[in-house]
């Protein structure tokens, strides 16, 4: 199979890149070195010889969807995005231009180029906003009703990719995903507060736990989710939760982190973050029935694999831990 990959660089991109190449595909990515590295990539394509090519291009600029009409992909998967609920709270014009505009354009080439199927990254963390909790674990057929100008992006293109199966036949695959976490995540951005701490731990200094902690995710560790993406290229079709199962509040991960780690300092608190849901836990009944899918990664495992892979990062890397570390981190 030949498939694109739109943010392929980035963290949960290079997974899916890697687990593509592994399943002896073609691939092609999309990037535009924002947030992702060619570190990532590198650990992820390994010696993929010539079945690997990248363009570094903005999705949402003309030039993106020229390469898609050329390249003719059979799969496009599209996980290049403004992909920070705080930065959508701020700039909600710039999340627009790459959240919807840059997917529109990315659809309309891939409906000219003959593409087979479409596999979006969604949010099971936003597109739901501000949930019933009688009604956890949350299943697709739950309203949207997003709190975020970042849920509301990822709520739109979910019915745009609806309309286009409508109306011109490309099939589509949307993975509401949780709270994504694992190697290769950067400790130094808004989001990702497994990472974040790990890496504030490991420089150092205290962590900043916003609010009182007990806002609740469901955290996908991402070798899980790239599985999903995969498999989603070859089958199953419409909104699919990509989850555990199992809501973790902010102060659990902050004791399993610490314990993992060794780290003495207590954490500060700040105030809570605009735009935030409360609790989110996703049910996933309908990607193991579409997609064969569920996660084998569980939670004190997972946060294993980050710590390893920070403490082996070799200085100047990019996402290796420093005093300079954010003390910052979602929850």
């Amino acid at each position: 199979m030949k498939a694109m990959v739109t943010g392929g660089a980035g963290f949960i991109g290079s997974h899916v890149v890697a687990q593509l190449l592994d399943r002896g595909d073609e691939v092609v990515v999309l990037d535009d070195f924002s947030t992702g590295t060619e570190h990532n990539l590198r650990a992820a394509t390994g010696t993929s010889g010539d079945r690997l090519r990248t363009y570094r291009v903005d999705i949402a600029d003309d030039a993106a969807a020229g390469i898609v009409r050329r390249e003719q992909p059979e799969a496009l998967l599209l996980i290049a995005a403004q992909s920070s609920v705080k930065v959508s709270m701020r700039d909600p014009m710039q999340d627009a231009r790459v959240n919807v505009i840059g997917m529109l354009k990315m659809l309309e080439a891939a409906k000219a180029s003959g593409c087979r199927k479409v596999v979006f990254a969604s949010s099971g963390g936003t597109i739901y906003g501000s949930v019933d909790e009688a009604r956890l674990p949350l299943r697709e057929d739950y309203p949207t009703a997003p709190v975020s100008f970042y849920g509301v992006t990822k709520a739109a293109v979910g019915h745009y990719l609806a309309v286009y199966r409508q109306q011109a036949g490309l099939d589509y695959a949307a993975l509401a995903l949780g709270n994504v976490y694992g190697p290769r995540q950067s400790p130094y951005g808004e989001a990702g507060v497994v990472s974040i701490f790990a890496g504030t731990m490991l420089s150092g200094r205290p962590c900043v736990i916003n609010g009182d902690g007990l806002t609740t995710r469901d955290y996908v560790h991402v070798t899980d989710v790239a599985r999903a993406f995969v498999l989603a290229t070859g089958r199953g079709t419409g909104l699919m939760n990509i989850g555990t199962g199992i809501g973790t509040a902010v102060n659990d991960i902050y004791r399993l982190l610490r314990e993992a780690l060794g780290h003495d300092l207590d954490p500060v608190r700040g105030p809570a973050l605009p735009g935030e849901v409360r609790r989110v836990v996703l049910d996933i009944a309908t990607a193991r029935a579409e997609l064969g899918w569920e996660p084998r990664i569980g939670l004190k495992e997972g946060i294993g694999t980050v710590s390893d892979w920070l403490r082996a990062l070799p200085p100047g890397h990019p996402s290796a831990p420093s005093a300079a570390t954010s003390a910052a981190a979602r929850g």
